[in-house]
C-alpha cells in the first residue's frame, strides 16, 4: 500500500475533529436520512427537488465524514520541542510586520487539518508559512504570495499552546 499522507495537527486540532465526527455520525446523519424519508413522501422523484437536495447532503456529509477518518487515522501530533523554542516550527505562533511599514499580524502555523484563517490558523502548506518556517526573530523573510511579493520581519515566536 502507498504511503498515505500524514496530517500534522495540534492535540485540540485532533479533538477538535473528533468532535465533529462524532456529530456527523450521531446527528446529522440521522437529519439527512430523515429528510430524505420525507422527501420520499412528496412522490414522484424524478422531479423532486427536496429528495435530490437530500441525497446531496447525504453525499456530502458521508464525503466528510470519510475525509475525517482519515486524517484523524493518519494524524501526527505536534510536540512541543524546547529546543527549538525560538524558531518557528508547527504549532508556533508568530507575529510578524509586513515592511516597510505594516501592522502587526499574529498566526499560529498547523497543519492543513486544522488551518482556518479567520481563527489565525495558517496552514504549513501555505506560501507563508514555508517562508517563515526555520526562521527566528529578528528575522526578515521575502516571499511570494498569489497577491505577489511580500517581505515581512519576525517580532514574536511563542508556543500556541501557552
Amino acid at each position: 500500500m502507498a504511503n498515505e499522507k500524514q496530517y500534522p495537527m495540534t492535540l485540540a486540532g485532533k479533538e477538535k475533529l473528533e468532535k465533529e465526527l462524532e456529530y456527523l455520525k450521531t446527528e446529522k446523519r440521522k437529519e439527512v436520512v430523515e429528510r430524505i424519508k420525507v422527501a420520499r413522501g412528496f412522490g414522484d422523484l424524478s422531479e423532486n427537488s427536496e429528495y435530490d437536495s437530500a441525497k446531496e447532503e447525504q453525499a456530502f456529509v458521508e464525503s466528510r465524514i470519510s475525509a475525517i477518518e482519515n486524517m484523524l487515522r493518519n494524524a501526527v501530533i505536534i510536540e512541543e520541542n524546547e529546543d527549538e523554542a525560538d524558531i518557528v516550527t508547527l504549532g508556533k505562533a508568530v507575529t510578524f510586520v509586513e515592511l516597510p511599514d505594516g501592522e502587526e499580524e499574529e498566526y499560529v502555523i498547523v497543519g492543513s487539518a486544522e488551518a482556518d484563517p479567520f481563527e489565525g490558523k495558517i496552514s504549513n502548506d501555505s506560501p507563508i508559512a514555508k517562508a517563515l518556517m526555520g526562521h527566528k526573530v529578528g528575522d526578515v523573510v521575502k516571499f511570494t504570495t498569489p497577491g505577489g511579493e511580500m517581505e515581512v520581519k519576525i517580532v514574536n515566536i511563542r508556543s500556541s499552546y501557552e
